[in-house]
């Protein structure tokens, strides 16, 4: 097989969850240009209508969206059986992508991102999502991969599911240490436990022809101010954040033949800032 064949991805159905986000929308367009049909799943109705007339003006591959809660496997199962009857097959390819991004208020007279402050209510929120509901689809869909005898299973995990948030990047001048903003615990939580699940996954259904591999990006620029985007730039060997579209390649090695030997592995793209 030629080279550039291994990344093609004709025939092949995917599905990503989360994909009507930031990251997921390029996910999306990579695997739409190698050539294969995409299912996104997410819970944003007017993203995944924008996301649709996107796909449809741009790209000749099939997309499905779906709006479903997938912190609740009644409804992946009801999912699975639409992309079924929508495509005569079921998904051999699903990136776990989703995860909730917190957004704090900041009138409340605590800083709940702080760890002494954190309400377990958002704990048990933030994991459903980016972590049970990951385990959730991979048990649903990846046992149909396994019963298939292929399949490949890609858990986004992040450079901070390698390494520990500095918190010195969202330290602000003049506020007490104790009122200061914090990377969430659980963004690092999920973000390890994903890369646990990709190796438990791996060796699971490996001798079903089922392959789990982990992609830790590091930080995407998205018009952050310029005072965090120095302090963070200064953390990286590369002295830059990622563009938005810089792991797309990535995305398509990770889903495809190309990366047909690689099983239970974390591929760490951030710039060189986990090396320091």
């Amino acid at each position: 097989m030629n080279v550039n064949d291994k990344f093609n991805l004709k025939d092949n159905l995917a599905i990503i969850t989360g994909g009507a986000g930031l990251l997921g929308k390029q996910h999306v367009e990579a695997l739409l240009e190698a050539e294969c049909n995409v299912v996104v799943l997410d819970i944003n109705d007017k993203a995944l209508v924008t996301l649709k007339e996107h796909c449809f003006a741009k790209y000749t591959k099939k997309i499905l969206t779906l709006n479903v809660d997938i912190t609740k496997e009644v409804e992946i199962l009801e999912a699975k059986s639409t992309i079924y009857n929508e495509f005569k097959k079921f998904p051999n390819i699903l990136i776990n992508n989703a995860a909730i991004d917190p957004k704090f208020e900041k009138d409340s007279k605590i800083n709940q991102s702080r760890l002494e402050n954190f309400d377990l209510f958002q704990w048990n929120l933030e994991l459903s999502v980016g972590l049970s509901a990951a385990m959730l689809c991979s048990k649903i869909f990846g046992y149909e991969m396994a019963q298939n005898g292929r399949g490949v299973i890609l858990n986004i995990a992040s450079d901070l599911g390698i390494i520990a948030p500095n918190q010195n990047l969202y330290k602000q001048d003049g506020i007490p240490d104790a009122e200061q903003n914090v990377k969430p615990v659980t963004y690092s939580v999920i973000k390890h436990g994903l890369i646990g699940l990709t190796k438990y996954i791996a060796t699971y259904w490996a001798h079903k022809g089922v392959r789990c591999n982990a992609f830790a990006p590091g930080g995407v620029y998205n018009k952050h101010p310029k005072e965090f985007v120095d302090k963070v730039s200064a953390l990286i060997p590369l002295n830059r954040m990622a563009q938005v579209d810089e792991y797309k390649a990535s995305i398509v090695f990770l889903c495809s033949d190309a990366s047909s030997y690689m099983n239970g592995a974390t591929l760490n793209m951030d710039g060189g800032r986990s090396t320091w």
